[in-house]
């Protein structure tokens, strides 16, 4: 069973939803309440990629050219997401609104979290997820996190 520390600020989300739940209950019986939710709205790709991938040529006088790979803007974007939620969260720890962060999310977005996550927000992370939850309601949450190992 997780632990979920009275106070504690829960962080569910994945490259596209981040829900900032509090829990006013204790570890026991959570009682998980929406403080904050951030939705990004990603456009078709067509929508955000206008050019043609560029070439390059494999020596000033082969004649041969090969097609560069077209960027993945779902993944920048997502990748731009998870920066600006790492950002929301020391906001947090800083104003003094949360001590403790519990996260949950899937492994993909949990690592890109960890790597963007300030020092002293990891330093009041007090469980990790695997997960993606973000898609659920906040009861089914609360059910999954007691029954989720410690």
């Amino acid at each position: 069973m997780t632990k979920v520390p009275h106070d504690a600020v829960v962080f569910v989300g994945d490259g596209r939803k981040a829900l900032f739940l509090r829990n006013e209950g204790d570890a026991q019986s959570l009682n998980l309440k929406a403080e904050a939710v951030f939705e990004h709205q990603s456009p078709a790709t067509r929508m955000q990629g206008t050019d043609r991938p560029g070439r390059l040529s494999k020596g000033p006088h082969s004649g041969q050219r090969s097609a560069v790979e077209s960027p993945n803007w779902h993944d920048i974007e997502e990748h731009r997401f998870t920066k600006q939620v790492a950002i929301a969260a020391e906001q947090l720890l800083r104003s003094g609104s949360a001590k403790m962060f519990v996260i949950v999310a899937p492994p993909r977005t949990l690592g890109e979290l960890r790597m963007a996550l300030h020092a002293d927000v990891c330093r009041h992370v007090v469980a990790e997820i695997p997960k993606d939850l973000t898609k659920l309601p906040v009861w089914e949450i609360e059910k999954h996190l007691l029954e989720a190992p410690a």
